[in-house]
């Protein structure tokens, strides 16, 4: 790994070589089967846990038809890349991302996801949180029509469910909202989510029972679908870290589904420290049967707002109408402010809030600075953002501890997730900075660790057919790095740069980055999960 970070070789440019005479009526081929590209003398790494090999990956349509040491050699292609002390190695997989700002654009080069393309990721988990609309077959039609640069995971998301039958209401369903809710769920899992999102910490589903989400998560059980959660509680909101874990391994329990916690953390100074025991119980959980993971974004800021960071649950009730209400009134005034202290206190304080929105006057200040900038105590600051719209009041929340974030790394049972949101540099730049600091600067895991659990194991959890690995029969979603050059170039103050590194990029055979640039190519498809066969009508 050092020696290829660390080589004094020059970079090298990346020679494109015409094979094979193409477009003549009746042109003899030279002997030997034909392919499209030929990747030659890389250093491959497989997405396994195997050890790399220096070797070749061969592209024809898209797939890959052949891989490993010499294997490029009988074949005669378009297109020979040389990858001598490069990287090669299966796209990256985002287990958790939020790319709808560019995914919907109008702008067909913005949907092209290029945040993902220049860190080497090929597929992206969506609808994640609570948020994947249950018309999964129309929305994956549209995206697959408009054109995509990278793959999508949907999933059908608990929230957007719950909203479409209850509205913003914190009251539980009747049961037969509760069918209705049931059927949206077993609807989108029959068109192809890979499973059901929630994001239980978030006004309205934070309202729900665990019952009620138990409910609708066996819909997703029955269909061969995993439970993926933004839990209840990260940090001391509610029921606390501890118990968040174990209502959402008991949901997969009696629900019959494996469980996947998104961006697994212990958030805020009340829970730093407890990673040990969050992992203890996940391995208790694992050895008693049920199918428990994780993914992580290598960040010590979360990426939220000051709406949910900041106000109590209740306030949220009924949607910003009636929040704004609620701020309004005088005899609210005391209980609110109580709350908020506690929670600010919980977040470290006005000097831990960075507000990120974008082209705001308070953007790349700490709540703290913009509070003495007002001359205004730090939650009235709060007040006055949070009324400006929803995300006026963006933040990166500084609130976790290194060792927490090294040991949750470490677990064989988790996977790398940028949890990408707008103003916060994981969008940009998380798998870059995984390698560069927690791989190559501290040691705390290995190339190949750091690929495989980026690539084969996240493929692996989520079912994903013919991705995540450099096998012959594949999908040729393939990124060639320069492991000098890849790294980060966002940072908390910069968050929209561009990372640097990736050479070549193919998205199901199709190069989408060609010698560090985009190509416009717009291949990317929409997965769907496919349900067992007899579980749906």
């Amino acid at each position: 790994m050092n020696s290829l970070r660390g080589t004094s070789a020059p970079r090298r440019s990346l020679v494109l070589l015409a094979c094979l005479t193409v477009g003549r009526v009746g042109a003899a081929p030279a002997a030997g089967p034909v392919a499209d590209t030929v990747i030659q003398a890389g250093t491959l790494y497989a997405g396994s846990d195997e050890p790399p090999v220096v070797g070749d990956i061969v592209i024809r349509g898209d797939q890959i038809i052949a891989a490993g040491p010499g294997a490029g050699q009988r074949y005669h292609a378009t297109r020979v890349i040389d990858a001598a002390n490069l990287i090669v190695a299966p796209g990256l997989i985002d287990a958790h991302a939020h790319p709808d700002t560019y995914l919907r654009s109008p702008d067909a080069k913005r949907r092209l996801n290029a945040p993902w393309l220049f860190q080497g990721v090929t597929t992206l988990l969506v609808g994640v949180d609570g948020s994947g609309t249950p018309d999964v077959a129309a929305d994956s039609a549209l995206l697959n029509r408009q054109r995509i640069g990278t793959n999508v995971v949907p999933y059908v998301g608990f929230g957007a469910v719950r909203e479409r039958v209850l509205g913003l209401s914190a009251r539980p369903p009747e049961p037969a909202e509760l069918d209705r809710m049931r059927g949206l769920v077993a609807k989108a899992m029959c068109e192809g989510a890979v499973g059901l999102s929630t994001g239980l910490f978030y006004a309205p589903q934070s309202y729900a029972q665990t019952e009620e989400v138990i409910a609708l998560a066996r819909e997703a059980a029955l269909r061969g679908g995993v439970y993926d959660t933004h839990q209840r509680d990260e940090s001391s909101y509610t029921v606390g870290l501890m118990a968040s874990v174990a209502e959402a391994v008991r949901i997969g329990r009696e629900a019959g589904l494996p469980v996947h916690f998104a961006h697994i953390k212990a958030l805020g100074v009340d829970v730093q420290g407890m990673a040990p025991q969050v992992v203890a119980a996940i391995e208790a959980a694992r050895a008693s049967g049920v199918d428990v993971t994780a993914d992580q974004y290598p960040w010590a800021a979360s990426g939220s707002a000051l709406e949910p960071a900041l106000l109590p649950g209740w306030a949220l009730d009924g949607g910003r109408s009636a929040l704004l209400g609620r701020l309004d009134d005088p005899a609210l005034a005391a209980s609110l402010r109580t709350a908020m202290q506690d929670n600010l206190r919980r977040r470290g304080g006005a000097q831990a809030l960075l507000l990120t929105a974008s082209g705001m006057p308070w953007t790349g200040r700490t709540l703290a600075e913009i509070a003495v900038q007002w001359d205004m105590d730090p939650l009235d600051a709060a007040v006055k953002i949070i009324r400006r719209s929803a995300r006026a009041g963006d933040v990166a929340s500084f609130n976790m501890r290194e060792d927490d974030i090294r040991l949750f790394m470490r677990q064989p049972w988790v996977v790398t997730s940028s949890d990408g949101s707008d103003g916060h540099p994981r969008q940009y730049a998380t798998f870059p900075y995984k390698f560069t600091r927690y791989v190559h600067d501290e040691r705390v895991i290995t190339l190949t660790e750091f690929i495989r659990s980026s690539t084969g194991r996240t493929a692996d959890l989520f079912r994903l057919d013919r991705r995540g690995y450099l096998r012959p029969g594949n999908f040729a979603d393939v990124v060639v790095l320069d492991p000098a050059h890849y790294a980060a170039r966002a940072d908390y103050l910069h968050p929209r740069r561009l990372s640097a590194g990736v050479v070549e990029l193919f998205v199901n055979g199709r190069a989408v980055i060609h010698a560090g640039k985009l190509t416009g190519e717009a291949p990317g498809r929409a997965l769907l999960h496919a349900p067992p066969p007899g579980t749906c009508r």
